[in-house]
């Protein structure tokens, strides 16, 4: 093949390791690039991808495997468009993930913004997901226009689909995931026997600029708040069992740390800024099976689609681990006649859920392609 120039976003960890090695090894003229995002306050032994040691490791991988790397420092726009909106959902009992606000507003358009500087006609990363070309009907444009569709990694262990839902048509097709096809298990088995420098780096945390993982601490830190103590209410006997601290503490699901004690136990089934209450329930009360959803982008139309219907199937996730669960997904218009995205969706499960929260990203998929995703906004209690 004629070689075509390709920029890579590398962590330091592992799985960019190998997709930068993968890439040159098929012939691409391979660039490094690696982005600061977050000054850690202490360096220890967890190896995160904010961390300055990520950057050195990206950096002797790049040597090693004989590419080209640079350094380019996003800490102010990570601020600003991750890390501040994100204590400001969690000021505002919302749960969101900074890693998709992450890929949506700093590495994807970036690593584009590099690649143009550069002359590369693609961009890459570690993602296990796959892009494929196929012929589909998108909003504002023409019918058998051919773009590329995200669809699940091969490891149902590893599958990030999930997270790179925003991503827009410009962004996936020119991006390039070559783990897609891939394990973990053989990842890491490529990157010992090429001998990377990151073949024995562990598993980067779930929230890389929270060293501690003590979120409460963190996003008081970043808000600049202080205690504003409120009623922790059971929903069963709407009585106060307790007092919080703050609702920024509390996640819709979450059972420890409650402060409270009861014969049974009791997790968060509702967080409301505007009474600043918590509300508290059993199990059974913290599952959800429906719910609203906004901010959405569209990859493509389910094929199941039947003109003139407002709704359609599809199977339905609300957190990176959980396996999608069939579902419908309601319209308040057809976006896919209309020609227009749809403000907002109404998804019902076919079995109530583990604890969908205001915040979250619901994410839906016709077998393992994906067909777009949303913010939750409400949810319905059983």
């Amino acid at each position: 093949m004629a070689m075509q120039k390709v920029i890579v976003g590398m962590s330091g960890g592992v799985d960019s390791s190998v997709a930068a090695l993968m890439l040159k090894e098929k012939g691409y003229e391979v660039s490094g690039v690696t982005f600061v995002l977050w000054e850690p306050e202490r360096e220890t032994e967890h190896v995160s991808c904010c961390s300055f040691r990520s950057i050195e490791s990206a950096e002797r991988t790049a040597e090693h495997i004989g590419i080209p790397h640079r350094v380019l420092d996003m800490r102010k726009d990570f601020r600003d468009k991750v890390v501040i909106p994100f204590a400001n959902a969690y000021m505002s009992g919302l749960t969101p993930n900074p890693c998709i606000l992450c890929n949506k507003l700093i590495k994807f358009p970036a690593l584009l913004r590099e690649a143009e500087k550069q002359g590369a006609a693609y961009i890459a990363t570690g993602h296990y997901a796959r892009i494929e070309r196929c012929c589909r009907f998108l909003p504002g444009s023409e019918s058998g226009d051919e773009h590329s569709c995200l669809k699940k990694g091969v490891d149902p262990r590893k599958d990030q689909s999930y997270v790179l839902y925003p991503l827009r048509p410009n962004e996936l097709d020119r991006l390039v995931l070559p783990l897609g096809e891939h394990t973990k298990k053989e990842v890491r088995s490529m990157a010992k026997n090429s001998h990377l420098p990151a073949a024995e780096r562990t598993e980067s945390q779930e929230i890389c600029f929270i060293e501690s993982g003590n979120y409460h601490a963190f996003v008081e830190k970043i808000a600049g708040s202080v205690e504003n103590p409120g009623p922790i209410i059971a929903v069963e006997r709407n009585e106060v069992v307790g007092m919080h601290k703050g609702i920024h503490g509390y996640t819709i699901g979450q059972r420890k740390g409650l402060g409270i004690s009861s014969p049974k136990p009791l997790y968060v089934v509702k967080i409301d800024p505007a009474k600043n209450t918590v509300y508290v329930g059993t199990r059974e009360a913290a599952m959800g099976k429906e719910f609203l959803a906004a901010d959405l982008n569209w990859i493509g139309p389910p094929r199941s689609e039947t003109p003139g219907e407002n709704f359609f199937r599809a199977s339905v996730k609300v957190r990176s681990a959980m396996k999608d669960e069939p579902a419908t997904i309601y319209f308040e218009t057809n976006p896919f006649l209309a020609g227009l995205p749809d403000k907002r969706v109404r998804v019902v499960f076919d079995e109530p859920q583990w604890a969908p929260a205001p915040g979250q990203s619901a994410v839906f998929y016709e077998g393992d392609r994906v067909i777009g995703g949303g913010i939750i906004i409400d949810v319905r209690s059983l």
